[in-house]
């Protein structure tokens, strides 16, 4: 036994931290009073142990992490890494575990203590932090694999030496049930975690409703369970992760353009609609000559652009803005213009109206925000150049239709459309063409390959962007996967009858020119100003051998194992409902969808759907996920050669420390600051990828989406 004089005896790194102290002084008092005469109290008592065993196993690979995290961050003053984040995840872990075993402990002479519910909790944690241990292992790996040195003298966090085959095996070794059940959102801020909760609860209850291979009584049964079983959910979670196509992301990335959920979007005076016809567009060039711009023609063709227009004033010229009264302010001679986010496959400028309201009315410049095509349909290239020609539009016609003289014009862009920005910036130097002023990116993917680092694990923990989600963006992005999916199937992805647009050509603009505000023109002189509230309806451009694993004692192996085949072979039917967890088998043998009786109701079917959607959870495999991504700068701008990114404009990022993509922003900012750029990077703690979104729901996302208003501000004002 340890005295307390033997803890001058080590070293500072070896001392446990106080909150794992905390942690196992409380898994050992109450081991002490757990009696064995009943299973819910046996149960705990294995699951206190493991946690117990757990803490001896980690400490020692915490400590050896945390000795190297920092070598990889951008600058002291801005800690953060994929290896940091996992370090703060068993900090938050041990936090979590420690409040659930307090509780337990404290109701323990209660007569209204819930043994079955601690025994569960309990468990919960002690599969967590067997899984981030196996994370910790793997974390070793990437540090022995890490032999590319920067130009800044420090370690590359991309591992470019080890195919993706290995790296995809590996995924199998991981147990991602623990963060999707009753651990969900433990590592985030509190505002978040019933935020996430509403969120897997939306995904699994969504996705009885698009795989509609069932009853409406027995998906009507089945979303309720996931309410009340947090392992069901689970199950459910990692099942669509691996096994549901890329129609399903879409499908779900798109409900937040509900019209129901509109009202929690406040209106802003110009809400307006553009589409920007094809047609040629001839810019001058740095050196004084001219240059058409291509039009965009990849895939699907030549088709209209949709972008949207937002402004907190009415100004002069401004498309949207004949139609309403009040103060008519002259031109700005700022303009931001927006790619939206959504893994290259889903969302539009609606989808993040929230926070695009809030910038549009703390900065009071106009904002344009492309509604680009979407893949699969319309892979790489054809949102670059979309994104590229609206913005070419954007610069000939600011002062006519958008309020602006665009002398100063930043890129704004979230993850994806963060990635298109960057893309665009190389094709304008690229062209000789004018390059925006200044770039501001959240959350940002600046390497799109299967490669390992880090973070990139993360997404393996991530209700938002799980993993089976991310690679399958990529997949379908690169042009590997070109399956169109059907146009307004199910009406996820249906434009609105009520939509408006504001088609504006060049015989438009003569006609602005004769009524610049709008007001006073008479007859064909006048171009017609459309409803500044008009709000876009889902619109969608697109039809719509690894290593060995690391090993653990005998004892937690067995442990794990008996968990992991709770999870496996549970089916998340209930038992009325007559269909598995796949949904192709019935109770009684047989296939579903061999009845041809349907009744409806409301569009609701009662019985079986002969045209059903299945989630294949037999035949699916990571194997499908392999391609290759080409090696092109304009999908991974990370891989621009330095002359061009030595000519990037100043460039604000700014991540969170739970990103599958903070790797991305971090090297990139020490590859552009060692090329003597004007780089600034912001690591926000307890957040998510796509925490703009949640402004409304979390202080701590609203505090994020003010910041990126003062860097986008800062920009602006260089």
């Amino acid at each position: 036994m340890s005295t307390l004089n033997d803890d001058f005896d080590r070293s500072l790194e070896e001392l446990e931290p106080l909150q794992w102290n905390a942690l196992r002084k409380l898994c050992h008092a109450s081991v002490e009073f757990m009696s064995s005469n009943n299973e819910n109290s046996v149960r705990i008592k294995a699951a206190l142990l493991v946690i117990l065993e757990q803490l001896d196993e980690l400490l020692p690979l915490y400590n050896e992490i945390a000795k190297f995290a920092s070598h990889f961050d951008f600058d002291e003053e801005t800690p953060g890494n994929g290896y940091r984040s996992f370090l703060s995840m068993v900090d938050k872990c041990i936090i979590h575990s420690e409040q659930v075993c307090r509780q337990m402990y404290d109701q323990k002479d209660s007569m209204f203590s819930r043994t079955s519910h601690h025994m569960k909790e309990i468990e919960a944690c002690s599969q967590l932090m067997v899984s981030l241990q196996t994370f910790f292992q793997y974390l070793k790996i990437l540090y022995t694999w890490s032999t590319e040195v920067m130009s800044d003298g420090k370690l590359s966090l991309f591992i470019t030496n080890h195919d993706a085959q290995e790296y995809l095996h590996w995924t199998e070794n991981f147990n991602q049930y623990c963060f999707y059940g009753r651990c969900i959102g433990f590592q985030f801020c509190n505002s978040l975690k019933k935020v996430l909760k509403t969120v897997a609860f939306a995904m699994v209850s969504y996705s009885e409703i698009y795989y509609n291979n069932d009853t409406l009584l027995g998906r009507c049964t089945n979303s309720i369970k996931y309410l009340f079983d947090p392992e069901a959910r689970a199950r459910r979670i990692v099942n669509i992760s691996r096994y549901a196509d890329i129609s399903f992301t879409q499908a779900f990335w798109f409900l937040n353009e509900l019209e129901i959920l509109s009202v929690v979007t406040p209106s802003l005076i110009i809400n307006q609609l553009i589409s920007i016809p094809p047609e040629e567009l001839i810019l001058p060039t740095l050196d004084g000559e001219t240059i058409s711009i291509p039009i965009p023609n990849s895939h699907i063709g030549k088709k209209p652009i949709h972008v949207r227009l937002l402004s907190s004033k009415r100004r002069l010229g401004m498309v949207g803005s004949g139609g309403i009264g009040g103060e008519l302010h002259g031109l700005c001679d700022k303009l931001i213009i927006h790619s939206h986010g959504g893994g290259f496959v889903a969302q539009t400028s609606r989808s993040h109206e929230m926070y695009l309201h809030n910038w549009a009315t703390t900065l009071g410049v106009p904002i344009l925000s492309i509604d680009y095509s979407l893949a699969p349909e319309a892979p790489y290239p054809r949102a670059l150049e979309e994104v590229l020609y609206a913005y070419a539009w954007a610069l000939k016609h600011a002062s006519t239709l958008l309020g602006s003289t665009a002398e100063k014009v930043i890129f704004v862009g979230d993850s994806a459309g963060g990635n298109l920005n960057l893309g665009a910036t190389l094709k304008c130097l690229q062209l000789n063409i004018r390059r925006p002023d200044g770039i501001f990116m959240a959350y940002t993917p600046v390497f799109i390959d299967f490669i390992p680092s880090p973070s990139r694990l993360i997404s393996l923990t991530d209700t938002l962007l799980p993993f089976g989600f991310l690679v399958r963006c990529m997949k379908s992005y690169v042009g590997a996967d070109k399956k169109p999916t059907k146009e307004n199937e199910n009406g996820e992805c249906a434009k609105s009858d009520t939509e408006s647009f504001a088609e504006v050509s060049e015989s438009d603009l003569i006609a602005l020119a004769l009524s610049p505000n709008g007001d006073g023109a008479n007859g064909t002189q006048k171009l017609v100003s459309l409803p500044s509230d008009s709000t876009l309806n889902s619109v969608s451009l697109t039809e719509v051998d690894g290593i060995e694993g690391p090993k653990t004692q005998v004892e937690s192996r067995e442990y794990v194992s008996r968990f992991l085949n709770m999870y496996r072979n549970s089916g998340t039917a209930s038992i009325s409902s007559p269909v598995a967890e796949n949904g192709s088998v019935s109770r009684n043998g047989n296939v579903s969808g061999q009845s041809d009786k349907s009744w409806s109701l409301f569009g609701w079917s009662l019985g079986r759907n002969k045209d059903v959607r299945q989630l294949d959870i037999k035949n699916g495999s990571w194997e499908e996920f392999i391609c290759t991504i080409p090696k092109d700068l304009f999908i991974s701008p990370y891989l621009a050669p330095d002359e061009m990114l030595a000519h990037i404009p100043p460039l604000k990022m700014l991540t969170v420390e739970f990103d599958p993509c903070l790797d991305d922003s971090v090297m990139f900012a020490r590859k552009l600051r060692s090329l003597g750029n004007k780089v600034t990077l912001d690591i926000l703690p307890d957040l998510p990828h796509g925490f703009l979104n949640f402004l409304h729901g979390s202080k701590e996302a609203m505090e994020g989406v003010e910041l990126s208003a003062r860097r986008i501000k800062e920009l602006l004002e260089l």
